[in-house]
């Protein structure tokens, strides 16, 4: 029997959900997201502290402003997305903030155009309706260089740009850890024995955590490292923290860097597009055997919130493009538990937001977890970019249909990774011209068909 979505305090197109009061708490949810997020979340210092001038705890308190920022996605804004990083857009980030110069603060200059451009592009789009249409109108040939440019951006900070400061520093236990995850994740032998012993699906389903605990057991042994655990509760230093990041406090981006920034923006944004069209696949999937629990689809309080949380990361710890709409593999964790029906999760609103914490940062307080962590966040960055690489260069040459296509796919790849944003877009657009022509789907694929077409609603305020 269906119900009406789970209640909570309306303003606008958002509800409000307070945690313990709207929504249960599931405790599988909840430890599972502080180990996992406490592997991932923190992975960004090392490039923090090398590439951006922080601290160590200086990077930690940003990387607490990122977390809360993610769970308002759920708690304030309503979203029903497991939220998390652009993560393909990443390399390409990176390539264009520490190529603005050798001063940190352009480099964080540079990483606050990106967020301010990209919430002015998501405001846009999403209330006027012409985000369904831009990306419904941009050529496959296209779609999938720019994919393959993330592919090969990723591998290429891993073993080139930044092979010295990590890969060959610990080179075994990074490599241990990325081939346990790759297997896990995309072996197809793997797969059978994932459907034969639920063993093995179970430790499939930790994501990246089997990699890292590899990584850790194994990376003392072959002296790559080093633990130094310390007691106490650390107050992260987000006044010193601000000093550093906020354009407030460093100065705001120049209108030169800002049109400099925006392709990359336009880049990033069709990964978020694609993000939002699978989360809502997922979601419509688990509503034929959940429709007790109505789930609400809308694209405009889905722009506008992500145009709010970016803004609001421009402006306080600027560090592109941590604030995305899905983190796909936590996304699908969370909905297969929901799907087996109110006994094991009442509500998905309430398993997602058990899974961020509640919205309660408590890993960023307990020192002998971060300073336990601390040694390995060079293999967590590693392992990051190289499944972000895997999976973007599958994913890309999935799409083309004909040679010329998939030749143009990897010609596109390549300037994008190798360029600047601007220079490889424009390379693009007029290799996808000269080889393939626009080559836009006549209608939209399978998946849009199902997903765009009820979302167009909610564009029109129908929702």
């Amino acid at each position: 029997m269906s119900r009406p979505e789970l209640p909570g305090w309306r303003w606008g197109p958002f509800t409000f959900r307070l945690p313990f009061y709207h929504t249960r708490l599931y405790w599988p949810e909840l430890l599972q997201g502080i180990f996992i997020a406490a592997a991932t979340g923190l992975s960004l210092i090392p490039l923090m502290t090398m590439f951006f001038g922080l601290t160590f705890e200086e990077a930690v308190a940003a990387s607490m402003i990122h977390s809360i920022l993610l769970s308002t996605a759920l708690i304030i804004f309503g979203e029903p997305y497991a939220p998390g990083w652009l993560t393909p857009a990443l390399p390409l980030v990176l390539a264009f903030a520490i190529g603005a110069g050798d001063d940190p603060t352009l480099r964080l200059q540079a990483m606050a155009a990106l967020s301010l451009d990209f919430a002015l592009l998501l405001f846009v789009l999403g209330v006027t309706g012409l985000g369904r249409k831009f990306i419904v109108w941009l050529p496959e040939t296209l779609k999938a260089g720019i994919i393959l440019g993330a592919a090969l951006a990723a591998l290429k900070r891993v073993f080139i740009d930044d092979a010295e400061r990590f890969l060959l520093q610990q080179p075994i236990a990074t490599g241990l850890a990325c081939a346990v995850c790759l297997i896990f994740a995309f072996s197809l032998p793997m797969q059978r024995w994932r459907e034969k012993y639920r063993w093995v699906a179970l430790i499939a389903a930790l994501g990246l955590l089997p990699g890292f605990l590899v990584a850790a057991i194994v990376g003392p042994m072959v002296g790559e490292v080093s633990y130094d655990i310390q007691w106490g509760i650390l107050v992260p230093p987000v006044a010193d923290m601000w000093a550093k990041m906020s354009p407030f406090a460093i100065g705001f981006p120049s209108i030169g860097m800002m049109v400099e920034a925006m392709p990359l923006a336009l880049i990033t944004y069709i990964i978020l597009f694609g993000d939002l069209v699978t989360g809502n696949e997922m979601i419509l999937d688990g509503q034929k055997s959940r429709p007790d629990d109505h789930i609400e689809i809308n694209p405009t309080r889905s722009h506008v919130s992500l145009a709010i949380r970016n803004g609001l990361m421009g402006l306080i710890a600027p560090f592109f493009p941590t604030q995305g709409a899905m983190w796909t593999g936590v996304h699908v964790i969370i909905v297969q538990r929901w799907k087996q029906g109110r006994e094991a999760m009442d509500s998905l609103h309430s398993g997602l937001i058990s899974y961020y914490g509640m919205g309660i940062p408590v890993l960023f307080f307990i020192l002998p977890l971060l300073t336990g962590l601390q040694p390995l966040l060079g293999i967590a960055l590693s392992l990051t970019l190289v499944l972000t690489g895997f999976a973007c260069a599958y994913i890309a040459m999935a799409i083309p249909t004909s040679n010329a296509s998939r030749g143009a796919v990897l010609m596109i790849g390549a300037g994008l990774a190798f360029f600047e944003p601007w220079v490889g877009l424009v390379f693009g657009v007029v290799t996808t011209l000269l080889l393939v022509g626009w080559d836009t789907a006549p209608r939209p694929a399978s998946d849009e068909a199902k997903v765009i077409e009820p979302v167009a609603g909610g564009l029109q305020g129908e929702r």
